[in-house]
């Protein structure tokens, strides 16, 4: 479907990196089509109609949402695969319908806007993606707003900002993302994927409010981005391996987790993890391993260097009973964490909460931890707490603040071998 020349002009500045664009790109301004950007009208159709002509061309193509214009688009799927590379420059503001009760009655209420079968892919660009979760967080159903931490009964579906799914060779850059109602990013069966450069922010107190979550999704790089909200800065699920974290700047937050892993008694296989040179600050934890009990599977080769640590509550934690009620059960069956490295994490924690905190299965235990370099102190007061380890086998290389006698030594008559081997064989 070939275009009329009014659909494009000259290519805008093309944000952080200049070198995507080999071959003059064609643009696709949304105002074209008719947005009309005043951030009251809905600009859905306009921004389906630039991106269907602008995928099926056959040459490179930019869609662009240009500065100083505020977009409201409806809940959308944008589709692939395209002919060719596509580059999605978002300059102006781009906002969901505002809360639950504008939402369309017959969409879901899961999700905003979906990349689906996308291969070779930039969302760039100095703009802003407002997600307006406020009313949102506020619903009934949410765990801050009923007594004691208690929910009420009521709707509780919250949409994620920006997922994309079944998708490769992606790059997602340069952006402010804020106030998203549920997860800011989330990536699912994705290949190839690029973050950097971005900057989320959502109250601390917002709900389930995720930076950057992936899941089942392999060879990824999370570069020189800051990161404030209510949870994980970056949360990793099951079956993703490849994943190079570097330069973040993250809280406060409930810092940088792989997992939760294993709930309802699933398979989860995580491996070649590497988070180093970046900040956690005033944060309910640090780097946080969580498994529910009854999984299966493994987490392991994973490198945590270079991090500091400004007033976080659990700078080091493994948690193997993760549970979010009174009720779980224990189980036998558990995810085996192995051949997990901590270096050079320096700074100050939580005095409310032990500064290591490794908690295994009872029947599967965590091996070949390694831990070197770390010195973390109180933020106020003199005492230093005492680490609190509970069927940990691994080796301290040398000294720390404060001192970690807790590792058992050696291998454990149960290493788990069998989940280990059957997530070598049959990684996603």
């Amino acid at each position: 479907m070939a275009a009329s020349p009014s659909y494009y002009t000259d290519s805008p500045s093309p944000g952080p990196s200049p070198d995507l664009f080999r071959s003059p790109a064609k643009v696709y301004n949304v105002l074209s089509f008719g947005a009309v950007g005043d951030g009251a009208t809905d600009d859905t159709q306009a921004f389906k109609m630039a991106w269907d002509i602008a995928c099926f061309q056959n040459e490179s193509a930019i869609l662009l949402a240009p500065d100083d214009y505020s977009f409201m688009i409806q809940p959308t799927v944008f589709t692939g695969p395209c002919k060719t590379s596509l580059v999605f420059q978002i300059d102006g503001t781009i906002m969901p319908p505002d809360g639950p009760e504008s939402w369309p009655t017959k969409m879901s209420k899961r999700q905003w806007l979906v990349f689906y079968r996308i291969n070779g892919m930039s969302m760039q660009g100095g703009g802003v993606i407002d997600g307006r979760g406020e009313k949102w967080w506020n619903l009934p159903c949410k765990p801050h707003k009923g007594p004691n931490g208690a929910t009420l009964p009521g709707p509780c579906d919250s949409p994620v900002a920006m997922r994309f799914f079944m998708s490769s060779n992606l790059t997602v850059q340069g952006l402010k993302v804020k106030n998203s109602p549920q997860f800011h990013f989330r990536f699912d069966n994705c290949q190839n994927v690029t973050v950097q450069m971005l900057s989320i922010k959502s109250p601390p107190q917002s709900p389930n409010t995720d930076g950057i979550h992936i899941e089942n999704t392999n060879n990824v790089q999370i570069y020189d981005s800051v990161v404030s909200n209510g949870d994980d800065c970056v949360s990793i699920g099951a079956g993703c391996h490849n994943v190079d974290i570097k330069n973040i700047t993250c809280g406060p937050s409930h810092g940088i987790s792989i997992g939760s892993l294993g709930v309802g008694n699933s398979r989860a296989c995580v491996s070649n993890i590497t988070v180093k040179d970046s900040v956690i600050k005033h944060s309910d934890n640090g780097v946080r391993i969580k498994t529910w009990q009854g999984g299966y599977g493994s987490v392991s080769k994973i490198s945590f260097h270079n991090i500091q640590m400004e007033t976080v509550r659990n700078p080091i934690i493994i948690d193997q009973y993760y549970c979010q009620t009174k009720t779980c059960t224990n189980q036998t069956s558990a995810v085996h964490i192995s051949d997990i490295l901590y270096t050079s994490i320096k700074g100050t924690y939580d005095v409310r909460s032990p500064p290591l905190h490794l908690a295994c299965s009872d029947s599967v235990p965590c091996t070949n931890l390694k831990i070197a370099e770390i010195e973390l102190l109180p933020a106020r007061g003199q005492i230093v707490a005492n680490p609190f380890c509970w069927n940990a086998y691994g080796e301290m290389q040398n000294l720390t603040i404060p001192p970690i006698s807790c590792l058992l030594d050696g291998i454990p008559q149960y290493t788990g071998q069998n989940t280990i081997d059957q997530c070598q064989n049959n990684l996603y």
